[in-house]
């Protein structure tokens, strides 16, 4: 670059509001982007969370009003998260054929699943008396080896009730080849698996907590979850190990605090990369909007934006309704 001031004016590309339009290097679809949604076994109507305002638990009946207004938004997909009205140590609900999770898939596929991606998270964090991502040992360790048999049992319950990919998000070793070969053997090859391969033990993930209600009742995740401090190489050793063992897509969790992580995960792989914009991302916009402090709807694109131009082809976010509207 040769140029300079007052020859160079770089200026003379932003002047106006089609000029910035037309040049823009970076662009929201509403199809790119993946609407989390939460169902609760047990009542009559929609619960407000009180530390996610406008994101609710919703009954089977609101759960499908509100899959119907994504789809009609043009959301690309949703995901859904159960709670049943009865957990046990081994998360028995979470693979119960008749469970909150298989019977609103059954649900949700049948009001939208040729419009959008019925996908489920497969974990047992929301399903299990003490909040832990998988099966504990005597001792109150999670057993890597005994929950990999679960989500293998969750991930086919899940398939059979109609989901159209599973998304594997306890971080646990061996989890994608396990969920792989039980979907395999059940006749579900067609299935693809969107694993959590990237995702760290965030204080980011509060708000989830209530809305999901699985916050642990001792200790914490960070033993299976990666550490905010780690390294790049561990973040794609992850990557490495799940595509190896049949991931069709791949995670990074949470979004806006791992962006550079992000980056260099879509610039090593050649699957679609998804970044989730979780609940304490979701609930500090709203916060702070409420209070007066920010200009809510230019922080929301900003920060959808900014994923995407780390490299994200789908992004995770509770505003996927809202903002597939406006992008319309």
């Amino acid at each position: 670059m040769t140029a300079q001031f007052p020859a160079a004016r770089p200026r003379r590309l932003r002047r106006t509001a089609s000029m910035r339009r037309m040049i823009a290097g970076t662009r929201l679809h509403p199809a790119e982007l993946v609407l989390p949604m939460f169902v609760k076994e047990g009542i009559d109507e929609p619960s407000p969370i009180g530390s996610m305002p406008g994101v609710f638990q919703h009954t089977r009946d609101s759960l499908r009003k509100a899959a119907r207004e994504a789809a009609e938004a043009g959301v690309g997909g949703l995901i859904l998260f159960g709670v049943p009205e009865v957990k046990d140590a081994r998360g028995s609900a979470a693979d119960d054929p008749d469970g909150i999770v298989q019977r609103a898939v059954a649900d949700l596929v049948a009001e939208v699943g040729d419009a959008l991606v019925v996908m489920t998270d497969t974990c047992l964090d929301e399903f299990t008396d003490h909040g832990h991502c998988g099966v504990l040992t005597p001792g109150g360790e999670v057993d890597n080896d005994t929950t990999l048999t679960r989500y293998a049992e969750i991930a086919v319950a899940q398939a059979r009730a109609g989901s159209q990919v599973i998304a594997p998000s306890g971080m646990m070793d061996g989890q994608v080849a396990a969920i792989r070969a039980a979907l395999d053997a059940d006749g579900f090859e067609q299935i693809p698996i969107l694993a959590y391969a990237v995702k760290y033990a965030s204080a980011f993930y509060g708000p989830f907590r209530d809305a999901a209600e699985c916050a642990p009742r001792f200790g914490d995740r960070n033993a299976y979850q990666q550490d905010a401090a780690g390294s790049i190489r561990e973040a794609l050793r992850e990557v490495r190990l799940d595509l190896d063992e049949g991931a069709d897509a791949v995670i990074v969790k949470p979004a806006l605090a791992y962006l550079d992580i992000l980056r260099q995960v879509r610039d090593v792989v050649d699957v679609p990369v998804a970044a989730y914009q979780v609940s304490g991302e979701y609930a500090m916009v709203e916060a702070a909007a409420a209070n007066g402090w920010i200009d809510r709807d230019r922080v929301i694109m900003e920060s959808l934006i900014a994923i995407r131009r780390a490299g994200a082809d789908m992004i995770l976010t509770y505003w996927a309704t809202e903002v597939a509207r406006r992008l319309g």
